[in-house]
């Protein structure tokens, strides 16, 4: 009689069907935010030097997009605007603005997709201000809170009357979902969900994406005041439950993969829809290692997204949102 164990836990990875059988984590297109940058013009693509494969697009190719995504099975985009500088001041106020590019791409996607595709907006004054902060500043150049959070009422409100499915605050101020929450309550938007980027570091990952909205070179300081230390876990728990309290549907942690841990943690102990963005700096290091020839591209994509849901996202945040979708498809 063999000295070795029964249970050979190999067996059940002998072929792709068992493989298939067991696996634990089920990857699919809806489960893929797409985050798209919009610009202004007609018929215009411009190519972004730092995130390679991404493009910000004018109104009409960010509605085409729209159609791409429904054909692809991927339920949601996300759009962030590159605001021209001379519709940028101090105060963001292009953000309230009922015909900006943010408020003029979510109608040309309804008019073009309807009901087939979500439209998530950020709210945040970083693609308006002159000055690269996410809210106002007083004469110190400090970040104030409750008069920003005045401002991002406003805009939540702007981008809902414009068709918004989803607002998604990405500022990190003190009492933002509450005051946003209140304000969709009243003005007949009851049924715009909530996604709060309820846990979002102050992280060196973001520069591609600064660059793709035009604020990058424009940032003054950081954003340590009102971004979490990415050394901080149990801050992030007190911060998700305080949202969920203020009327949050859904949460987010941002950055992604170097912040599983805490997708984990908030999974286990809230039970709520929790999402990860993978952001812009973890897509161009996947990229750059595709291009050194470092690993296959569809290979890391696909295990990285798989990792997220491993960890207990409901969806990721991903600009390899239509690449994963083809594959999976």
């Amino acid at each position: 009689m063999s000295s070795y164990p029964n249970l050979r836990l190999r067996r059940t990875r002998a072929s792709a069907w068992s493989r298939a059988l067991y696996r634990e984590t089920v990857l699919t297109p809806a489960d893929l935010i797409w985050p798209v940058f919009v610009t202004e013009g007609q018929g215009v693509t411009e190519e972004i030097g730092s995130l390679p494969g991404v493009s910000r697009g004018s109104v009409d190719v960010i509605a085409a997009r729209a159609k791409e995504a429904v054909a692809l099975g991927i339920p949601c985009l996300a759009l962030f605007p590159n605001t021209p500088g001379h519709l940028r001041d101090e105060d963001g106020s292009e953000a309230h603005n009922p015909d900006n590019l943010m408020c003029r791409a979510i109608r040309a996607i309804k008019d073009a997709c309807g009901e087939d595709i979500g439209v998530l907006t950020d709210v945040a004054l970083d693609p308006y201000t002159s000055h690269g902060q996410d809210g106002l500043l007083d004469e110190a150049g400090y970040v104030v809170n409750d008069a920003t959070v005045d401002a991002l009422v406003q805009q939540a409100l702007n981008q809902a009357s414009a068709g918004a499915d989803i607002v998604a605050p990405s500022d990190m101020m003190d009492g933002r979902i509450a005051a946003i929450r209140e304000g969709l309550e009243e003005t007949g938007h009851a049924n715009v969900q909530l996604m709060a980027y309820a846990a979002k570091y102050a992280s060196a990952f973001y520069g591609p994406f600064r660059d793709a909205v035009g604020s990058g070179g424009l940032l003054k300081g950081d954003k340590k005041t009102y971004q979490m230390d990415p050394a901080n876990a149990e801050e992030a728990l007190r911060e998700v439950e305080l949202d969920l309290a203020e009327g949050a549907d859904s949460v987010m942690v941002k950055p992604g993969l170097p912040y599983l841990d805490i997708v984990r943690r908030v999974k286990e102990m809230f039970q709520v829809p929790v999402f990860a963005y993978q952001v812009s700096g973890e897509y161009a290091m996947i990229e750059a290692a595709a291009a050194a020839g470092a690993g296959d591209r569809d290979a890391l994509v696909l295990e990285t997204l798989t990792a997220f849901k491993r960890a207990g996202a409901s969806g990721v945040l991903t600009y390899h949102a239509p690449l994963a979708a083809k594959l999976l498809g």
